[in-house]
């Protein structure tokens, strides 16, 4: 807004010198004319080079542009003894007077270089009337008059900018929060898809060697090396594009008794963002290993092909087949790994089967229609750069800044009629024929002014036929005015209304492109100049003066509705695209920053259990045949299904946590019993991990037998499990993990051992200070 307001001071006194200083040559006597024209040309040089500073400000310091500035006022005021007369008077009052106005807006953001600026051109209208008519006082009305403009100028100014700051702020503050919700959307979406990568990859092949007894295990080794890698990567931060097509030969078929043999039907390639392919991958990866696991067959089709702008992929068996609707909600294969990952992207999965038909699964992905998802399918995640908030952004922007001026034109238009306008009017009663009709023009102006005023400041926009008949009142006062004063008095002192109709049309097409408001001008400015001509065709001087006079107060009002027009269409706009370039960017870094440190914080809670496991399997350094090896994987697996619980929208997310783990027991052949007591009430997260990982632990150390009671009070929980054979005697030693210090404290532990019977608490009461009971 500064800039804009900068550039339109410099070209509206830079057009209005030149024009009025033409006019003043026309003005002047031949014996004067090199003198006039030696004081204006330097004149209109300095606005040259104003205009010039314009393209390449740091050229010009701002001294040199103070001086050049305060030449202008100078150089015309001396012109006013030389060219003499009351026309002299006229084209000087009307350069000095619209200079000290644009000065304000120039150096807006300098307001003592203004001022000082302002200072200087009431002197040098003061010096020049006084030579110009020496022994005579000065006039002190156009010194006021000119004040008065300064005044309001600057009032204007401040009056809107303090809207656009106000604007600044509020954009910002909805700007925070929808990053704060796009930041959340991007941790849930990385964290969805680190749940799926854990869950293809370390849970299955912990699964795997929990259960697996005299199996051959040469597969395992790099298996569990790439597990490693993959919950080591960061996920989301993949870039570019990839050929879909090579991915797919990629995939792998498994080793011995589990592989698939695939019969691949790909048109390739297959170029798309990295993002989406690398779904489609991942969730084929995991197919085939479905397929391996449950089909009961050995072999699989895998097609590709294009559709439209987009790609699908299809995995089709001639399989037992299952119903899809009978899969629990905690089984993750199909649910996270499969159709989650492709909803992240923006695409979509589908899985058709029946018992005894086969099954086929469906990935599809279509480019134009996930602009949305930009974010995830290039790559980084980036917060989705949707239209309708843009919209919404710059449509708020311009409301404030419309508000903002009109607020000032209001101000102006007031101010100007019941000070200038008003004295006008009093003074020159016996001018007027009749006076009463531009007593009752006064009275009509006013009202306009008033109502247009109680609609703004309680907010609301002027209803379209309240603006049209108060447009056409104000025309009519305009034309009353016009007829009813002598043609010599036009746009002299008595005419009051030449130069204040304007500002009330302004304020009621303040939200309408410039040209409505010209065409008003137009038609205010063809009726003065009919009533004039009606009386005879004006001399030149006479017509050089009424010229010098439009510009100066319709040229000026003109100029000020393209600069609203420029704010409103061109400078909201503007501000919202910046607004919403530096929102992307802010938001970039966090979901950057955060994904970086969610992940460290994720990796650290494995590496005390799942990675040395990986680590030792992918090594050798473990033996899968070793039975402590196979329980030690029971109990991460175990774990691992309890955290991909975490993110199921449940009523009892305790209780669906530990149903996670008791799946796996189940899984591994033992018989569970689960018991629930008391109304089930809340903790939170890290109280439930707690909570749940004593039970995880003796679960996956359980050969034949357990029984899980959760017990539910007022105050606290208990979680207790109670195994009667439960291997080996490490529960003490297997569950100290790394936890919050806050929730360690809270949540208490009991462990009672009997021969082969293992007997474990944990415990978490409410504090009392929360005041809210669990139940």
């Amino acid at each position: 807004m500064n800039l804009a307001l900068e550039r339109f001071g410099v070209w509206l006194r830079s057009i209005v010198v030149c024009l009025c200083g033409a006019l003043g040559i026309v003005l002047a006597d031949p014996a004067e004319l090199p003198l006039v024209v030696s004081l204006l040309v330097p004149a209109f040089l300095a606005c040259g080079v104003r205009l010039h500073s314009l393209r390449r400000p740091r050229l010009f310091p701002s001294a040199l542009l103070w001086t050049l500035d305060a030449a202008v006022v100078v150089l015309t005021g001396l012109s006013q003894p030389a060219l003499g007369g009351e026309d002299a008077d006229v084209m000087v009052e009307a350069i000095v007077g619209i200079s000290v106005v644009a000065f304000q807006y120039e150096w807006a953001t300098r307001p003592v270089a203004g001022a000082a600026l302002a200072a200087l051109g009431a002197a040098v209208s003061v010096l020049g009337d006084v030579l110009s008519s020496p022994g005579q006082s000065p006039d002190v009305v156009p010194l006021v008059r000119m004040l008065i403009q300064v005044g309001l100028s600057r009032a204007a100014y401040l009056i809107v900018r303090a809207l656009a700051r106000a604007a600044d702020r509020s954009a910002a503050a909805r700007a925070a929060v929808r990053r704060e919700a796009e930041v959340a959307a991007a941790r849930r979406a990385t964290e969805r898809e680190y749940l799926a990568t854990l869950h293809d990859t370390a849970s299955a092949t912990l699964l795997m060697v929990s259960q697996g007894a005299g199996r051959d295990w040469s597969w395992l080794p790099p298996r569990a090396r790439q597990d490693l890698e993959a919950v080591s990567a960061v996920p989301g931060f993949e870039t570019g594009s990839v050929d879909l097509a090579a991915l797919l030969d990629c995939v792998p078929e498994g080793e011995g008794q589990a592989r698939v043999r695939l019969k691949t039907h790909i048109d390739g390639p297959l170029a798309m963002p990295s993002g989406p392919g690398l779904a489609i991958f991942n969730g084929v990866r995991e197919a085939v290993t479905n397929v391996a696991r449950h089909a009961g067959v050995r072999e699989a089709e895998l097609r590709a092909w294009t559709e439209g702008d987009g790609v699908v992929v299809e995995l089709s068996d001639a399989g037992r087949g299952f119903d899809p609707e009978s899969v629990p909600p905690r089984r993750r294969g199909i649910s996270g790994s499969i159709i989650g990952r492709m909803h992240a992207v923006g695409g979509s999965a589908s899985v058709t089967s029946q018992p005894g038909t086969g099954s086929r699964v469906q990935w599809r992905w279509h480019g134009r229609a996930t602009a949305s998802q930009a974010g995830q399918a290039t790559g980084v995640p980036r917060p989705p750069r949707a239209q309708v908030q843009h919209t919404a952004d710059v449509r708020f922007i311009r409301g404030r800044l419309l508000y903002g001026t009109q607020l000032a034109v209001l101000l102006i238009s007031l101010v100007w009629q019941f000070t200038v306008s008003l004295r006008r009017l009093v003074v020159h009663q016996d001018v007027y024929r009749p006076a009463w009709a531009q007593t009752a023009a006064f009275v009509c102006l006013a009202a306009v002014a008033v109502v247009g005023g109680v609609y703004l400041l309680r907010g609301r926009r002027i209803p379209p036929r309240v603006r049209w008949w108060s447009l056409g009142s104000v025309l009519a006062v305009s034309a009353v005015c016009a007829f009813t004063l002598p043609p010599d008095q036009s746009t002299a002192a008595p005419d009051w209304a030449f130069g204040v109709v304007g500002w009330h049309a302004l304020f009621l097409l303040a939200d309408l492109r410039v040209g409505a408001y010209a065409a008003f001008l137009g038609a205010h400015v063809g009726l003065n100049a009919t009533a004039v001509f009606l009386s005879g065709a004006p001399t030149a001087a006479a017509s050089a003066v009424l010229g010098i006079s439009t510009i100066a107060s319709c040229g000026f009002q003109l100029s000020v509705g393209v600069l609203m027009t420029h704010l409103l269409h061109g400078t909201a706009p503007a501000a919202g695209v910046a607004a919403a370039r530096e929102e992307e960017l802010r938001t970039r870094e966090r979901i950057h920053e955060d994904m970086q440190r969610d992940h460290k914080e994720r990796y650290r809670a494995l590496t005390a259990t799942t990675v040395p496991l990986l680590v030792g399997l992918g090594h050798g350094v473990l033996n899968p045949h070793d039975e402590e090896v196979r329980l030690r994987c029971g109990v991460e697996a175990a774990r691992m299904r309890r955290l991909f619980a975490e993110t199921d929208a449940v009523s009892d997310p305790l209780l669906n946590e530990l149903r996670a783990c008791v799946e796996v027991a189940e899984r591994q052949g033992v018989t569970v019993s689960l018991a629930v007591r008391g109304r089930p009430g809340e903790a939170p997260v890290e109280v439930r991990r707690e909570l749940v990982d004593p039970v995880a632990v003796i679960l996956g150390r359980t050969r034949s037998t357990a029984r899980v009671t959760v017990v539910w009070t007022a105050r606290a929980v208990r979680v207790s499990v109670v195994s009667e054979d439960c291997a080996g005697d490490r529960g003490t030693g297997e569950t100290d993990r790394t936890h919050d210090g806050a929730t360690a404290a809270e949540v208490a532990v009991v462990r009672t051992t009997r021969g082969g019977s293992v007997w474990v608490e944990a415990g978490w009461s409410r504090p009392a200070a929360c005041g809210v009971d669990l139940t």
